[in-house]
């Protein structure tokens, strides 16, 4: 399938992930030079890689996405390399222990700065990127965006308390930027969002799949009984939604947040 992303400018952050670096990769695939930024030049290097290797175009650029002066930083250099930015993808964002409920922490007990750590992760590093790459959409009058929200967003799950408020603000942002986009520059100026279900990566494997022995967690088990297609994500199938709205494909989708979880939303549990 030919997305029609050749001599497209892609700046891809977070693409040192699991999730996002799959979407750079395929990115690259389709023919657009990517621009990789992450808070860890080793992870966003590691991708870039990958994108050349398989004769594509990419530049590793380090970005903390919730400090706007690295956000201007990372963008300039992409700007020096690549000239312009066509697509942006907002891949960041994460949750943690101090943020999340657990026999060895209540909610009653969570510091503020912990809430404030999740929502600079999750939610400033979207805002932001956006407001420094979408002012190069509305001097074009035309880019699309793609947020990365979670399903977490429109049904909080139990424990991740600050990554599930963080995500519920993405997807609102992401309604919001839509409609402030398109009838303040430009209506060809599209912003969506993603929501994935549970997808297994290096950073939750332990959580769901037990490491000495391979089996489900009790946790794993909760999850996948609640899933009915009966199996965790793939980073490729987020890429591939990714890749449709990001395209001319969804030309009339703005506002959107598109769920990608196997049915988990849709399973009332009964």
């Amino acid at each position: 399938m030919d997305y029609g992303f050749r001599n497209k400018i892609a700046v891809v952050v977070g693409g040192g992930g699991a999730i996002a670096g799959e979407i750079a990769r395929r990115l690259g695939d389709e023919g657009a030079a990517v621009a990789v930024w992450d808070l860890s030049l080793d992870a966003a290097q590691s991708t870039a890689a990958d994108i050349e290797k398989a004769g594509g175009r990419a530049a590793a650029v380090k970005c903390d996405a919730a400090a706007r002066s690295s956000v201007e930083s990372a963008l300039d250099a992409t700007l020096a390399r690549f000239g312009t930015v066509d697509l942006l993808v907002n891949g960041a964002g994460g949750s943690t222990p101090t943020c999340t409920t657990s026999d060895k922490l209540e909610f009653f007990d969570i510091d503020a700065e912990a809430f404030d750590e999740m929502f600079a992760a999750n939610y400033k590093a979207v805002v932001i990127p956006c407001q420094a790459v979408g002012r190069i959409f509305a001097h074009k009058q035309r880019g699309a965006i793609v947020n990365i929200s979670s399903i977490a967003g429109g049904r909080p799950l139990t424990r991740v308390v600050g990554y599930s408020s963080a995500k519920a603000a993405v997807t609102n942002f992401t309604r919001w930027l839509a409609v402030h986009m398109a009838l303040n520059y430009s209506p060809n100026i599209r912003v969506n969002a993603l929501a994935p279900g549970f997808v297994l990566t290096n950073l939750n494997r332990f959580l769901l799949v037990d490491e000495s022995t391979g089996e489900p967690t009790e946790r794993g088990r909760a999850i996948i009984s609640h899933v009915p297609m009966g199996r965790y994500g793939k980073p490729c199938e987020i890429a591939e939604a990714a890749l449709f709205l990001l395209s001319e494909r969804a030309s009339f989708i703005t506002g959107a947040v598109l769920t990608v979880d196997g049915g988990f939303s849709a399973f009332a549990g009964v």
